[in-house]
């Protein structure tokens, strides 16, 4: 850094500060059309003000009856009502300012003039930090942006361009400043903005379009934002004058350390991809894998997201599902065929058994009925004690859970039964006491009660 010139730059700054705020004293204390010009202002935001109180019920009855509008779009709408009094002595600021520039001459309405480029570039920095998510950022690019404008309304922004651009670190070809940096930082925030947009819509209009699948747009919608986010990195390293060329260098050698350290995650990501490619599971799937039962509730790039029955939420690697085995009860279709066991007297008769099985299971809602999804009900041996009997249905909603619609079937069956005079048997035994014949031996004695 150079020490001779951060002195003068820091000084001609401070004396360029001074200059105007002498010349805004003077506006306030010089008597005549610069202080009517205050005076103007101050009526203006009082009138602002009146409007915004005469007018804030109708606005508002007026926005709740944009029912079909979109939601961007009446978001913006509730930030604008939110900034009413601003909004109102916008338009009043330049109303005025435009009849002051035809009726009088125009240093007379200098001040307002300044007062409505200000109060415009505040309207219009609320509005687009809307777009920025994070609150953290959003209060950064309002101040700056602020601090930006009133430069500019001051006309001061050449001397403090000059100031920053003289904080600066030189090494060799590379030259940073306290300026440059600044502007990488708000090119690299309107980049990642424009970028999270463009995603969103771009993931909105793949979800829209029926003829790719879940998994391919998810593949795409992740291809698309890995692709972006890179591009506005490469953007930011060259703003700040790095050399791309020893950078990649870098890299390269920095990439293979990584990589041993990385193995899993590495194995992860390209675990994702490939499920990704040959849509083995996509959004929506019920799948099995292990004591896990539930449907994908998400694809990321390091881990599906399975959602159970009891609302638990289980994060499962892409490695495990690749190498272990999945049961997915939605592949090629969502039909999925239940199976119950039961059994019955050896008394009863197995046709009407079966018959009164099938029209039980019939009765349930979610049981399917039609050509290939039949209920049907078969013999499946001779047991001990009961007629087996093995009774397979059809349902095409699993994420509805499989555990109710099984006792739903078994209440049904229980009611048909009863009704039926149909008995289910259970395991029945005898316990016979032998008393001991051998006289050298002590007879067994029972306690009494």
């Amino acid at each position: 850094m150079d020490q001779e010139l951060l002195p003068f730059t820091f000084e001609e700054l401070m004396a360029a500060f001074a200059q105007q705020w002498s010349r805004l004293v003077d506006l306030f204390l010089t008597p005549g059309w610069r202080q009517y010009q205050i005076v103007i202002a101050l009526i203006v935001f009082l009138v602002a003000l009146c409007l915004k109180a005469a007018t804030k019920n109708r606005w508002s009855a007026w926005a709740r009856a944009r029912e079909g509008w979109p939601k961007w779009r009446l978001r913006i709408l509730v930030q604008v009502m939110r900034r009413l009094t601003l909004v109102y002595f916008v338009l009043l600021c330049w109303l005025v300012y435009l009849v002051m520039q035809q009726l009088t001459w125009p240093s007379r309405s200098y001040i307002v003039g300044v007062l409505a480029t200000l109060a415009s570039a505040w309207l219009a920095i609320a509005l687009l930090a809307w777009f920025v998510r994070n609150r953290t950022l959003r209060k950064i690019f309002q101040w700056s942006m602020w601090i930006y404008a009133t430069l500019v309304a001051l006309r001061l922004t050449d001397d403090v361009a000059s100031f920053l651009d003289g904080i600066a670190i030189s090494l060799g070809d590379l030259h940073i400043s306290v300026l440059g940096i600044l502007k990488a930082g708000l090119l690299i925030g309107v980049l990642l903005t424009v970028v999270r947009l463009a995603t969103h819509a771009a993931s909105r209009g793949l979800e829209a379009n029926d003829d790719i699948s879940p998994s391919m747009q998810v593949l795409l919608a992740k291809a698309l934002q890995v692709g972006l986010y890179g591009i506005v990195f490469l953007i930011a390293i060259r703003t700040l004058g790095f050399d791309l060329t020893g950078l990649a260098l870098l890299s390269g050698a920095v990439g293979v350390g990584i990589g041993f350290g990385l193995q899993k995650v590495v194995s992860n990501l390209i675990s994702g991809i490939i499920i990704l490619m040959d849509r083995s599971i996509k959004p929506g799937d019920v799948i099995s894998l292990g004591d896990t039962f539930g449907w994908i509730n998400a694809l990321g790039a390091r881990y599906v997201s399975v959602v159970t029955r009891d609302g638990r939420e289980y994060l499962i690697p892409n490695e495990d599902l690749i190498t272990s085995q999945v049961v997915n009860w939605s592949h090629s279709d969502r039909f999925v065929r239940l199976d119950l066991e039961f059994g019955t007297s050896y008394s009863d008769d197995p046709h009407l058994v079966r018959a009164v099985a099938i029209r039980a299971v019939k009765s349930v809602s979610r049981v399917l009925s039609g050509p290939g999804h039949n209920p049907v009900c078969h013999i499946k041996g001779f047991g001990d004690s009961s007629v087996d009997y093995v009774l397979r249905f059809w349902i095409s909603d699993p994420t509805a859970g499989l555990m109710n619609i099984r006792g739903n079937v078994f209440l049904a069956l229980w009611d048909a039964f009863k009704a039926e005079g149909i008995s289910i048997p259970f395991p029945q035994r005898e316990v016979r006491l032998l008393e001991d014949d051998d006289s050298g031996a002590d007879a067994q004695q029972l306690p009494k009660e």
